[in-house]
């Protein structure tokens, strides 16, 4: 019988996904999670297998917490324009949406999980605003919320590379002008 593992599996998942976002998966070499997530080599080929195999749990968590936080916050609010934007400010200067970001750009070109995952993401947050600008309309779905959520993951590009949030400020609300919101 082996050694019963010694950590725990989603501290470790919730932690490389955190890595990953910040240092993308190339940028990540298995030395790196080792050091950085306290977790011996063997031991974690041995939980996922590879590299890839933790960075797609990483991803799947990411999904199942971050952006599925996102997404039940834009339900919660109802519709609520200030409130929405509220929420879509968080998302755009927090963390919540950065490895689904790198994983777009990144990894979904070569990679047709990643690729899936990355539309599932997508379309989470497709439903979500969609939901709330039906609500905000009265049923009617005005939105756009392909364009919403696009505007969302760049403006969080722009936020990662150095915009200031002034500047995302009035893209945001360039953008609600332009969508006929108040």
């Amino acid at each position: 019988m082996g050694r019963p593992r010694g950590f725990n599996e989603a501290d470790v998942v919730r932690s490389a996904a955190k890595l990953f976002a910040t240092r993308t998966y190339d940028g990540t070499s298995v030395d790196d999670l080792v050091s950085h997530l306290g977790v011996h080599r063997n031991s974690l080929y041995k939980t996922f297998g590879s590299k890839r195999g933790l960075y797609l749990a990483a991803l799947k968590w990411s999904l199942d917490h971050e952006v599925a936080a996102v997404a039940e916050r834009l339900a919660q609010a109802g519709g609520h324009v200030a409130e929405t934007r509220e929420i879509a400010a968080d998302a755009v200067t927090g963390t919540a949406l950065d490895l689904v970001l790198l994983a777009a750009v990144e990894r979904a070109p070569v990679d047709a999980e990643v690729a899936r995952l990355v539309g599932e993401a997508f379309a989470t947050l497709d439903r979500a605003f969609g939901d709330a600008g039906r609500v905000a309309d009265n049923g009617e779905a005005t939105t756009v919320p392909a364009a919403t959520t696009a505007l969302l993951i760049g403006l969080r590009t722009r936020a990662r590379s150095g915009t200031t949030d002034t500047d995302i400020a009035q893209v945001g609300a360039a953008l609600a002008q332009h969508l006929g919101r108040p």
